[in-house]
């Protein structure tokens, strides 16, 4: 998991503003949410979840400890239009206050309501009243072992409805567009923008003020404008905020429930857009990626488990969800166009929003978050061992454990394109196979 080595670790904790309010020691990284009643419902989306300690030995759990909070993030379609809506529920610590009492949305009638869930500690629990779970078709891993920082709820049926609306012409997913670097700009399957477990986490936001946790909105932010925001890092947040905004690119957004007349980006939204405009390579979630395995081992039920959440097709066979494959491709597209973009992916004087990094306590710049970003992916997934080809990107890493500097080492980019050259067009042919079946 993202959390599971030196620079991975920092990729969990994503927090634009420091605060003095934040609880930055030792943290316990197990947490459950407690999951309200009937959450697929107006009256559940409106209704706090509740984060704790999965074990209480192990130490407390708070929202404002960004090494502990978690997100949830709804999604809803109206089955007779097929318009998509976007609700942010909130998260709020056992028997805590919100300052503000969440927005109570309106839904359609009969709308089919989707959660996913996000966490920037180790392994998060999806915990409810008898039958709640059950009830809303939560899925929090496979096998009694749980992904690690992604669940969710009801999502295929979701992406089942969506994917009637869009037959039937009531969705029109608008196109990648262009970015400022000549090329179709990234979607969350982009080898680009990917990691070793893609697609988890939300591009969901709260807001931290002095009265407690409240959802993030226009009156929210100007009853509280001393407050802080709280966000997930993901490759949502990513792709939605850091690279479309370096880019000059402009995600898929819908109307936002708890906020009239705003719009906002969405995990559902970007795999819709990402299963529909991504060209080849399509990254999908691999066998080897940490959130998959069960005790250290391939799982392709739990595989199959999770690519369901994310609209993706499922494996029948190991080669689907290769991992040495996965890698080839990170290895052909990240680096190329990490080194292309250098200059758009830095703080620019004449552009002080773009290039800064999501995360300042792991990297200096957004081009050197993404090389940090590459050098764990490539070593949690064993690419060294499975392509025997090391890492091409070398890190200069401070005193305080940030990275400010990158290093592309000619001698192995020259070998492993020779590599990569041989075997593209079997990688091809079996991209192909892997994303011919269809998840509905």
């Amino acid at each position: 998991m993202k959390h599971h080595s030196f620079f991975v670790r920092y990729l969990c904790v994503i927090l634009f503003v420091v605060a003095p309010q934040l609880v930055r020691a030792q943290s316990n990284p197990n947490c459950s949410l407690i999951v309200p009643n009937n959450p697929l419902t107006a009256e559940g989306l409106a209704t706090p979840y509740q984060l704790v300690a999965t074990d209480p030995t192990a130490g407390d759990c708070h929202e404002t400890n960004s090494d502990q909070s978690a997100f949830v993030q709804a999604a809803v379609i109206d089955p007779a239009t097929g318009q998509i809506s976007i609700y942010n529920p909130l998260v709020v610590d056992q028997g805590a206050t919100p300052a503000m009492p969440p927005v109570i949305p309106t839904l359609p009638a009969n709308p089919i309501v989707a959660l996913w869930f996000g966490y920037n500690g180790d392994t998060l629990t999806l915990q409810g009243a008898d039958g709640v779970l059950a009830g809303a078709s939560c899925v929090n891993g496979a096998d009694g072992a749980n992904f690690g920082q992604f669940a969710y709820c009801n999502a295929p049926a979701f992406f089942r409805a969506a994917h009637r609306a869009l037959r039937r012409g009531q969705i029109s997913i608008p196109p990648l567009g262009m970015a400022v670097d000549g090329r179709p700009c990234p979607t969350v399957r982009d080898f680009f923008a990917v990691d070793q477990d893609q697609s988890d986490n939300l591009p969901t936001s709260y807001l931290m003020t002095s009265d407690g946790m409240a959802q993030r909105t226009q009156a929210n932010l100007s009853r509280y404008p001393d407050a802080v925001m709280l966000g997930n890092p993901s490759d949502n947040r990513l792709v939605d905020v850091a690279l479309d905004g370096a880019l000059g690119c402009t995600p898929w957004k819908a109307a936002d429930l708890a906020d009239p007349g705003q719009m906002v980006p969405a995990l559902p939204l970007n795999e819709l857009q990402a299963r529909a405009k991504q060209g080849f390579p399509v990254a999908l979630v691999p066998a080897g990626d940490p959130m998959v395995l069960s005790n250290g081992s391939r799982d392709l039920v739990k595989v199959n488990a999770y690519r369901r959440g994310v609209d993706q097709p499922p494996v029948a066979w190991s080669f689907q969800a290769d991992t040495a494959r996965y890698c080839r491709n990170m290895l052909r597209v990240a680096p190329a166009r990490m080194m292309q973009d250098q200059a758009l992916l830095m703080p620019d004087a004449a552009h002080p929003t773009r290039g800064l990094s999501p995360d300042p306590g792991a990297a200096d710049s957004l081009f050197t978050f993404l090389a940090q970003r590459f050098v764990a992916s490539y070593d949690i997934l064993g690419c060294a061992d499975l392509l025997r080809v090391p890492d091409p990107i070398a890190l200069t890493i401070n005193a305080d454990g940030i990275t400010t500097g990158v290093v592309l080492n000619g001698p192995i980019i020259t070998r492993a394109r020779q590599f990569l050259a041989w075997c593209e067009r079997q990688d091809h042919s079996q991209d192909n196979a892997s994303t011919a079946a269809d998840t509905e």
